[in-house]
């Protein structure tokens, strides 16, 4: 019963499962091939984002029986085949959706309150007020694309700013109304929150905020055409995957004044395998320039709470598969 945790993460995730009976090897600089050897015989394999575990390398390691995520994302891994093939699939989500909600906030506010620019300029000795005269976050409509962990973790914490929140998530089911929340994470009843469609959110939202993971029918979700049907100019937030926003598309937004600000944790151009961006476009490089964004490199996410939460809840999930 070995496993193989092929990542860098806290030590409660070898420690609770080397307590509950497996043999487990924590080797975290792997490339495809590399991993593929030394998973074999595995039963269980912890990965994140920088080798791509697909069809190939689930057949090939028929001892497989479950692959573990550290974190939400799972799209480097072909879950849809490993499921069908009797390989369970996890992820730990519930682990870092506090810090996620609040990051999600401290870049609302910072992109309100030109906190990053301001900085910067009393830094190079300009002392400019009433240009950096901010908004409040209450009284504005807070549209959330996406309701599962991290956007019920970022509606919470809205709930104390007097903000009104909508949220738009065509995925969840049995919450036509709020009355029943029993199958959400967050067993809240907020205030001033409403389900609405998306057509709704468009028509009223001063701020939209992506919590969606990234898959084929999310990528460039917010695209020409969905800024276009924005019925008000708007503040962005995106926590979740760069792809889900076209770039150059909130270029155009940005410089039509259709996009007020956009407070980005993620980059569509971002390389989650190198861990860095890369070749940097001109349409990134205006994003770096603008006095409009607030840039943040993928950290939502990663606090000293969260590092050990995310391990923490992935090893409960893992034994509870396994044993």
């Amino acid at each position: 019963m070995r496993i193989l945790i092929a990542d860098r993460t806290h030590e409660i995730l070898p420690q609770r499962l080397r307590e509950a009976g497996f043999e487990v090897s924590v080797e975290p600089d792997h490339d495809y091939e590399s991993l593929l050897r030394a998973a074999q015989g595995c039963v269980g394999l912890v990965v994140r984002s920088k080798v791509d575990i697909d069809s190939a390398f689930i057949d090939r390691v028929p001892s497989l029986r479950c692959i573990g995520r550290v974190g939400a994302g799972m799209e480097t891994i072909d879950v849809d085949y490993a499921e069908a093939h009797g390989v369970r699939c996890l992820n730990s989500p519930e682990g870092n959706r506090d810090a996620v909600g609040e990051h999600a906030v401290g870049l609302l506010l910072s992109l309100f309150n030109h906190i990053a620019r301001a900085d910067a300029e009393v830094r190079q000795g300009k002392w400019q007020r009433e240009a950096n005269r901010g908004l409040e976050v209450g009284g504005k409509t807070v549209g959330i694309i996406g309701y599962g962990n991290m956007g019920q973790a970022f509606a919470k914490r809205l709930s104390g700013f007097g903000c009104r929140v909508i949220f738009y998530d065509k995925y969840l089911d049995n919450l036509d109304n709020l009355d029943n929340l029993d199958n959400l994470e967050i067993l809240e009843k907020l205030e001033n929150l409403e389900r609405v469609s998306l057509e709704k959110l468009q028509a009223e939202a001063d701020v939209v905020s992506f919590h969606v993971p990234l898959t084929e029918e999310t990528r460039h979700y917010l695209d020409a055409a969905f800024i276009e049907a924005m019925a008000k100019p708007f503040y962005l937030l995106n926590t979740a995957r760069g792809a889900v926003v076209d770039t150059e598309a909130l270029v155009g937004g940005l410089e039509s004044g259709k996009v007020k600000g956009a407070a980005l944790d993620v980059l569509e151009y971002e390389n989650m395998k190198a861990d860095g961006l890369g070749e940097v476009p001109e349409c990134v490089r205006y994003l770096q320039r603008s006095p409009l964004t607030v840039l943040t490199p993928h950290v939502a996410g990663w606090t000293v709470e969260s590092k050990y939460k995310l391990a923490a809840v992935l090893a409960d999930k893992m034994i509870e598969v396994l044993k």
